[in-house]
């Protein structure tokens, strides 16, 4: 299996991790992974457009699973995809730890494991304590050591507002064992910024969103496509307007088309940003069928409030109709 330097342009679904439902008579303390259900998932967007996957992302909780449970479900999702013709298919795994000695041993694992990238977390738990020069100096310690060629992560959600400045990105591209970046924030200047930059090598460094709802906007200015959830419930629509974004040249009736999907995607994307992995996880169930309804790991538990779902239902009729409509030429 080949390992590429830098991931291809295009649409990543950050996948949500599966889990079997958890009885009260279970011997376990938490529901089980279900490696099978996450193959056939990840089947299912490989064969619908999707260019890639991210496991053990934010939304895919690997820091609620075992360090066994994370190696299963990247060699499981890795020999799945290849016995059904997807070789070498493209594979990001999520590191989610600030200590350099431990995000180092996931990234081996995941090489073992068969990824091909690790998508590591910016180190966020001090905050803005950590100073812009001791994340460059943490992401190099990494990279000088990694078997993976790795992505910087930034999720300021989820490390106290820690933002990695377009600066720290200029550096860090020169890392030859640092290929990309998601950027998981509305800052679409930052973006702009970083994938315009004429002193980085984009061929080598690509630049994706966490966001689809900003994909037309940073796609037309070269950034590398969107790393999205709302993808794993509707593939083919995120494919589609990535496809149209990155066609040149821009014909009215493709500028109008883009028009119209964005907007579907931008309004899907309200939905995502509210309910988080509670809620993908139950838009998959309902619309593709994969997985359950009961929630993550703890303490993401549950579903969505009686009725909300129904609350969606003019955003999900607008998905709905642009997915059945797409021919294979539209999303690929």
């Amino acid at each position: 299996m080949t390992s590429p330097a830098a991931p291809p342009t295009g649409v990543f679904v950050p996948v949500p991790t599966f889990f079997k439902p958890h009885s009260s008579s279970s011997t376990t303390l938490q529901p089980a992974v279900d490696v099978q259900t996450q193959i056939a998932h990840s089947i299912f967007l490989a064969q619908n457009g999707v260019r890639g996957l991210v496991l053990l992302g934010s939304t895919g909780e690997a820091i609620h699973m075992s360090r066994q449970e994370r190696i299963d479900l990247v060699s499981g999702v890795r020999q799945g995809l290849e016995e059904k013709g997807f070789k070498d298919y493209p594979i990001m795994a999520g590191t989610l730890i600030n200590s350099i000695d431990e995000t180092l041993e996931w990234l081996e694992d995941f090489k073992k494991a068969g990824a091909q990238w690790g998508l590591v977390l910016a180190p966020g738990y001090f905050g803005a304590a950590a100073s812009q020069e001791g994340v460059r100096e943490w992401y190099t310690v990494v990279a000088d050591k990694s078997p993976l060629p790795i992505l910087i992560y930034n999720y300021p959600g989820v490390t106290n507002n820690l933002m990695v400045t377009p600066k720290t990105y200029r550096i860090l591209a020169k890392h030859p064992n640092i290929v990309g970046c998601k950027m998981s924030h509305a800052v679409v200047s930052w973006h702009n910024q970083v994938s315009l930059d004429p002193s980085i090598d984009h061929a080598n460094f690509r630049v994706y969103s966490g966001l689809g709802q900003q994909l037309v906007p940073i796609v037309l200015l070269d950034a590398a496509g969107v790393i999205d959830g709302l993808a794993a419930i509707y593939p083919k629509t995120v494919c589609s307007l990535m496809k149209l974004a990155e066609t040149r040249p821009i014909t009215n009736e493709n500028l109008q088309r883009m028009k119209e999907l964005q907007y579907a995607v931008s309004t899907a994307e309200e939905f995502i940003g509210k309910y988080g992995i509670v809620g993908i996880k139950e838009a998959v169930k309902r619309v593709t069928g994969f997985g359950t309804m009961e929630g993550g790991r703890l303490p993401l538990k549950g579903k969505l409030p009686e009725g909300e779902w129904e609350k969606w239902n003019e955003t999900w009729q607008r998905m709905e109709k642009w997915e059945k409509s797409l021919a294979e030429g539209d999303f690929r």
